[in-house]
């Protein structure tokens, strides 16, 4: 939609609606299908969710999936450290609630994965310096700049 917003010559949001289903006629219609099978589908799925399966994917949440992301956060910054020859830390609670993970240096410092950088419309605002990560087949890639 954001592109389509450039194509637009108008001011006025009756002339963008009036352009928009000139240009997608159907646009509105398809769309309200699909979310309507979407419905459907959490409908019909919702009744399978029992308390053996919340518990599962809380076990799996609180267990698994916070070790492996805080040792996943801190060999970046141990790596990003030594690239950079300096130590690092990892966040306390407070600093966590403030979007920090950890320092390096004395530097705060948040990580993020990759496609988070194109997600701007996401309302948060970190104020720290940020490393990117993507994972790929056999590692990692790390992205930052010096500070």
């Amino acid at each position: 939609m954001s592109e389509l917003i450039k194509e637009f010559k108008g001011k006025k949001l009756e002339e963008w609606e009036t352009w928009y289903l000139n240009k997608y006629p159907e646009a509105i219609e398809r769309a309200k299908t699909k979310i309507l099978q979407m419905m459907g589908n959490l409908k019909e799925v919702i009744t399978l969710i029992d308390a053996q399966m919340i518990e599962a994917w809380v076990k799996d949440l609180v267990i698994v999936k916070t070790f492996v992301g805080l040792k996943f956060q801190e060999a970046i910054m141990k790596r990003v450290a030594a690239t950079m020859g300096k130590g690092y830390r990892m966040s306390d609670p407070e600093d966590e609630a403030k979007g920090i993970d950890g320092y390096i240096g004395e530097i705060p410092t948040s990580i993020k994965p990759q496609t988070y950088e194109s997600k701007q419309m996401l309302p948060e605002i970190i104020g720290v310096h940020i490393i990117y990560y993507e994972k790929v087949k056999d590692g990692i890639n790390i992205f930052f700049e010096d500070f």
